[in-house]
C-alpha cells in the first residue's frame, strides 16, 4: 500500500482507530492531562523569550562576545525548529507520553547544566541541547491531547494549551526581569528544574500513552537528514540575512539550497514506504491553509512584538519589568480569551473565528503603526489588548485545524508541522520587518540629522549611528554637551518611530492576507479519530 493511499484511507475511516477507554482514576484523566502537559509546554515558551532579558548580563560575567551571545538565542531556535517534525515523528512511533517525558527531562537537566556552566561554549551547548528536547516535548503534548479528549471538547483543551503557550511568551521578559534584577542571570534556567520535576511527577503519576492501531513502524532516515538540513538553511539564511545583507552571496546561497533541499525532500517522500511527512496530508487544502496561517500570524506577532519591547525600553526609557507589565493587557487578553475562542470554534467551526481573529490583528498593528514618542500607557494597552484578542482565536484554531484535518497516526507529526510552522513564522517575521527598520533607518537618518542641525557625520559614523538607532538607542557618547544630547536623541527617536511604524503596516498587511487564508479552513475532518465522546 502506497503512503498516499494509507493517509487517505486514514482520512476516510477514523474509526480504524480505536478509541481508549474511558479515565478511571487519575491516569489518562483530560484535564489531568492537560494540566500535566502545559507545565512542560510552559517551560519552553517561556524559554523563547526569559533569556534575551538575560543575555547582556551572561555577557559581561563570562565575557562573551557579541556573535556568543547571538548563538545563546540563535542555537536553541536553529535547534528547536530544525528538530520539531521529526520529533513528531518519534512520538508518532514510540508513543507521545515517553517522548514528552524524555523531552520535560531533558530540558531541564539542559537548563539546569546552563546555570552551572562557567563558559559561554558550554551555555552554547547547553542552549542547542535545550531546543532539541524542547522539541520532542512540544509536538508530544499535541499528541497527547489529541489522543485524550472528545471531539467536542478538544478546541477547549487547545483554547488553554495556547493560552499557555501565549501567556508564557508574552510573560517571560517579566518574569526574566524580575529574575535577572534581583537573583542572577543564572536563575533564569535553575528555574526550570523544579518545573521540569513537577512535569515529570504528574506526567509519570496522570499521562497514559495512546497509540494508533497504524502508527508508524519504520523511520525515513533520507527524509529526517533532508528535511533538517533545508529547515537549518533556511532558519539560518532568515538570522543572518539582516547581518550579512539580504543581497548578499551568502544570504542567496542559504535560502537557495533550502529551496532545493526542500525539493529534493519532497520528491523522497514518493517513494518511501513510510514518509516522514506524507505528502498526501496537504491535499487536505484545511490542513495546507492552517500551516500557511499560522507562520503568517507568527510573522505578525513575533516580529511586531520584537520591536515593541525595543520602542518600551529604548524610547519610553522603561526597565525589562516595566516594559513586560505594559505588555500585560496583551497578557491578560490571550489568557481570557484563548478558552473562550476554543468554545466559540467548538461551536461555529473555526473559520468564522480565525478570519475574525487575524482582522482584529491587522487591526491593532495599524493601530500600533501610530504609537508615537509620546502615546500614553491608555493608548499602548488599547492595541495591545487588542492584539492578544486577535491571536487568541488563531493560536486555538490554526492548530485544531493543522492536526484536526491530519489522520491520528500522524498526529505528532501535524504537532511538529504547527509549531515548526510557527518558528519559521517568527523567523522570517522578526528578519522581513528588521530588514523594513533598517532600510527606513538608512533612508530617514542622514536627513533628520541634517534637520536637526547636528555636526556631520563621516560615512563610517553614520553607519554606526545607523545600527544604534535600528533599535531605539540615541548614538551618544560621554563627552557630548547635554543639549546636542537631547538633540541626538529626538533624532534617534523619531527615526525609530518611523521605522517601526512601516514595520507595523508591513505585519498589518501580512494580517490582512492571513485572513483571507483563513477563509480556506474548516473543522478537523479526523478530529473525531481521537478520544471517544463521553470520556468527560
Amino acid at each position: 500500500m502506497t503512503s498516499q493511499t494509507t493517509v487517505d484511507k486514514a482520512s476516510r475511516e477514523p474509526q480504524e482507530t480505536a478509541a481508549p477507554a474511558p479515565a478511571k482514576g487519575l491516569r489518562g484523566h483530560p484535564w489531568l492531562t492537560l494540566f500535566s502537559v502545559a507545565i512542560g509546554v510552559m517551560m519552553v515558551a517561556l524559554d523563547g523569550t526569559i533569556v534575551a532579558i538575560a543575555n547582556p548580563v551572561i555577557q559581561q560575567d563570562l565575557h562573551a562576545s557579541l556573535a556568543d551571545v547571538q548563538w545563546i538565542t540563535n542555537g536553541y531556535m536553529l535547534a528547536l525548529a530544525v528538530s520539531l517534525i521529526t520529533a513528531g515523528k518519534l512520538g508518532d512511533r514510540f508513543g507521545h507520553r515517553q517522548t514528552f517525558l524524555i523531552g520535560v527531562v531533558g530540558f531541564a537537566a539542559a537548563s539546569g547544566a546552563i546555570g552551572l556552566s562557567d563558559s559561554v561554549a558550554l551555555v552554547i551547548v547547553f542552549r542547542v541541547l535545550q531546543g532539541l528536547f524542547g522539541a520532542l516535548l512540544m509536538p508530544a503534548a499535541l499528541g497527547l491531547l489529541r489522543a485524550t479528549f472528545p471531539a467536542e471538547k478538544l478546541n477547549m483543551a487547545i483554547g488553554i494549551w495556547g493560552m499557555v503557550i501565549g501567556a508564557s511568551t508574552a510573560g517571560g521578559p517579566i518574569l526574566g526581569g524580575v529574575l535577572v534584577e534581583h537573583v542572577s542571570w543564572q536563575s533564569v534556567f535553575f528555574i526550570n528544574v523544579p518545573v521540569g520535576v513537577i512535569a515529570l511527577v504528574l506526567g509519570l503519576v496522570i499521562l497514559k500513552d495512546h497509540r494508533a492501531e497504524n502508527a508508524p513502524r519504520s523511520f525515513d532516515i533520507g527524509g529526517i537528514v533532508l528535511l533538517s538540513q533545508a529547515m537549518f538553511c533556511l532558519i539560518w539564511a532568515l538570522i543572518k540575512g539582516s547581518e550579512w545583507g539580504w543581497g548578499d552571496y551568502k544570504t542567496l546561497g542559504f535560502l537557495g539550497a533550502a529551496v532545493a533541499l526542500f525539493v529534493v525532500f519532497a520528491l523522497s517522500q514518493k517513494n518511501v514506504r513510510e514518509p516522514l511527512i506524507p505528502l498526501a496530508m496537504f491535499r487536505s487544502v484545511p490542513l495546507s491553509a492552517g500551516a500557511v496561517l499560522m507562520v503568517l500570524m507568527a510573522f505578525a506577532f513575533m516580529g511586531g512584538l520584537f520591536f515593541v519591547t525595543f520602542y518600551l525600553q529604548n524610547v519610553h526609557g522603561l526597565s525589562p519589568v516595566d516594559s513586560g507589565l505594559h505588555l500585560l493587557p496583551l497578557t491578560g487578553m490571550m489568557i481570557v480569551a484563548s478558552p473562550l475562542a476554543g468554545a466559540m470554534i467548538t461551536k461555529f467551526g473555526p473559520r468564522v473565528p480565525l478570519v475574525g481573529g487575524m482582522v482584529c490583528t491587522a487591526v491593532a498593528m495599524f493601530g500600533m503603526s501610530q504609537l508615537d514618542i509620546g502615546t500614553g500607557t491608555l493608548t499602548m494597552s488599547i492595541w495591545f489588548g487588542l492584539l492578544g484578542l486577535g491571536l487568541a482565536p488563531v493560536m486555538v484554531g490554526a492548530t485544531e485545524v493543522i492536526v484536526g484535518n491530519a489522520p491520528m497516526e500522524l498526529s505528532g507529526v501535524a504537532g511538529g508541522l504547527q509549531q515548526a510552522a510557527m518558528q519559521v513564522g517568527g523567523s522570517l517575521g522578526t528578519a522581513v520587518l528588521g530588514a523594513v527598520m533598517a532600510s527606513q533607518v538608512d533612508s530617514k537618518l542622514a536627513d533628520n540629522w541634517k534637520a536637526a542641525e547636528l555636526p556631520p557625520l563621516s560615512p563610517q559614523q553614520l553607519d554606526q549611528a545607523s545600527s544604534a538607532v535600528e533599535v531605539g538607542i540615541p548614538p551618544v557618547d560621554g563627552n557630548v554637551p547635554p543639549e546636542v544630547a537631547g538633540k541626538i536623541a529626538g533624532v534617534a527617536h523619531d527615526t525609530f518611530v518611523s521605522g517601526m511604524s512601516t514595520a507595523f503596516m508591513v505585519a498589518g498587511i501580512v494580517a490582512v492576507v492571513a485572513a483571507l487564508v483563513a477563509t480556506l479552513t474548516k473543522r478537523g475532518a479526523n478530529a473525531e479519530a481521537g478520544a471517544g465522546a463521553g470520556h468527560i
